[in-house]
Order: C-alpha cells, then structure tokens, then sequence
C-alpha cells in the first residue's frame, strides 16, 4: 500500500475508532442518569448531632449515579505511529560467451583462411523488494468534559446558617 494511502486510512480509521469510543462513554452516561439505577436515600453528608456523634443526612429523592458523582470515562488517541521497514535485494548479472573458429585452407599453391567470432551477451537484472509496516496508537482516559456531570444542590434541611 502506498505510504500517503496508509496514512490517510490510519486518520479515517482513527476518527472512526474515536466517533464509537465517545458514543460508547455517552450510552454509559445515559445509563448512569437513568433513573432505573437512581439511589434511594443517598447519603449527601454527616451531620454532627449534640451528643458528638455523626448521622447521616440522606436525600429527600432519589439520585441518579451520573448526579452521585460517577461519570463515564471517555477517552482519546495521543499517538498515532507508522512504521515501515523495506529490505530491498537488486541482482545484476552478466553472461559473455565468446567463441573463435579458424580455418585455414592450403593447396596447389592456393591459400586461405578465415577466421569467425561469435559473442553472445547475456546481462540480467533482478529486484526482489520486501515491506512490512506497523501501526501503533496509543490510547489514553481525559478528564470528562466540563458541564457532563451536573451539579448536585442538596434540598434545604432547614438549618440557617449553613
């Protein structure tokens, strides 16, 4: 695969990864405020009574987890690494072969003689190329976002003062 096309797949692919990842922490946050796993008498402080001890003072309706305080954990890629590694083996190998003939032809004070070459040349190249490629990304928890969980404004317990 072209370097640039690798690339520009490893982008799509981690926006893609990061799309589902933000709708999973926002199905989980829905099912944090669903009132199907709201608390019954949450405890929203200890009170100290005049006898030095600590009771609990509770809401006066149920709480949803997303408002106890729990909060889905989203999450972002910080790093995204290509690496590619090319072994690449070029040949280069040349054949000659050269062969000579002679003659020589004598007779009845008639001479001759000849003499032929042949040659023949052979060159070959070859190209043998190997890649392997290694994406790595690195995947980390963020702070969720700000306004998510909303503000929890206990009921009045009727203390002035406090």
């Amino acid at each position: 695969m072209p370097f640039p096309e690798m690339v520009a797949k490893l982008g799509v692919g981690i926006a893609d990864a990061q799309w589902a990842l933000d709708k999973n922490s926002i199905a989980v946050a829905e099912e944090l405020a669903s009132e199907d796993n709201a608390i019954d008498n949450f405890v929203i402080a200890f009170k100290e009574n005049t006898e030095g001890q600590y009771e609990a003072q509770t809401s006066d309706t149920p709480v949803t987890l997303l408002q106890a305080g729990i909060a889905p954990t989203f999450y972002q890629f910080s790093e995204a690494v290509i690496e590619v590694e090319m072994d690449i083996t070029t040949t280069d190998e040349t054949e000659n072969d050269v062969s000579v003939k002679a003659e020589a032809h004598g007779g009845w004070g008639l001479y001759g003689a000849s003499i032929s070459t042949e040659a023949k040349h052979n060159r070959k190249f070859g190209k043998e190329v190997h890649g392997s490629s290694t994406l790595k990304t690195t995947l980390v928890p963020v702070p969720t976002p700000e306004g998510f969980v909303p503000d929890r404004i206990p009921a009045n317990t009727g203390d002035s003062g406090e």
